[in-house]
């Protein structure tokens, strides 16, 4: 089992302008192209930031969505959140505030011997990565800039260095990166 970060971000490091748009990134090819579909079927749970479940509310399944469609997980899926949002009826999603470790822990039992996938935000893969639980970054980048938006990963990752695992194009709009997260080397 890993703890994943897969998404997709800007020439300039961003996954989402700052109204939290995420329709630069529908022209940029099709997903069935890149790694996803492989990707999925090995994920047992998932977690997310408020942000992000508000925008699956809005843009995917509430009724002002353009093409509405049902839940798109049948994983357990947590999302953080510090606010009361509504729940998805017929979706097991799990409200969490406060500290990841040990709602990674529940994940990882639910995930049964599956990966955890972070959609994101930055933020909250970036707490992940500080409680030394995340494992891989698959991160599509994009051929667009924004200027300004959400971060992919607001947090200093020097020492050591991710590891590249793979790297291939997708299309003509997509560099699809993975990344492997070095674990510190323990001083004696």
């Amino acid at each position: 089992m890993r703890t994943q970060y897969y998404t997709a971000t800007s020439l300039d490091g961003f996954i989402a302008t700052d109204d939290d748009s995420l329709e630069w990134l529908f022209q940029l090819g099709d997903i069935e192209e890149t790694s996803y579909p492989t990707f999925i079927k090995d994920v047992g749970a998932l977690a997310m930031g408020s942000t992000t479940y508000e925008w699956m509310l809005r843009n995917v399944i509430g009724p002002e969505a353009k093409d509405r469609r049902p839940w798109p997980y049948d994983q357990p899926t947590w999302v953080f959140s510090s606010r009361t949002l509504p729940a998805v009826p017929g979706a097991d999603i799990r409200f969490a505030r406060g500290d990841v470790g040990p709602v990674h822990a529940a994940m990882a039992e639910a995930a049964g011997g599956k990966n955890i996938w972070l959609v994101g935000g930055g933020d909250l893969v970036g707490q992940f990565h500080d409680h030394g639980l995340l494992d891989d970054i698959f991160v599509q980048i994009g051929s667009v800039t924004l200027g300004s938006g959400k971060p992919l990963l607001p947090r200093a990752i020097t020492t050591p260095p991710l590891k590249l695992v793979s790297a291939r194009m997708v299309g003509t709009g997509f560099a699809e990166l993975h990344y492997e997260i070095q674990k510190p080397v323990a001083q004696t």
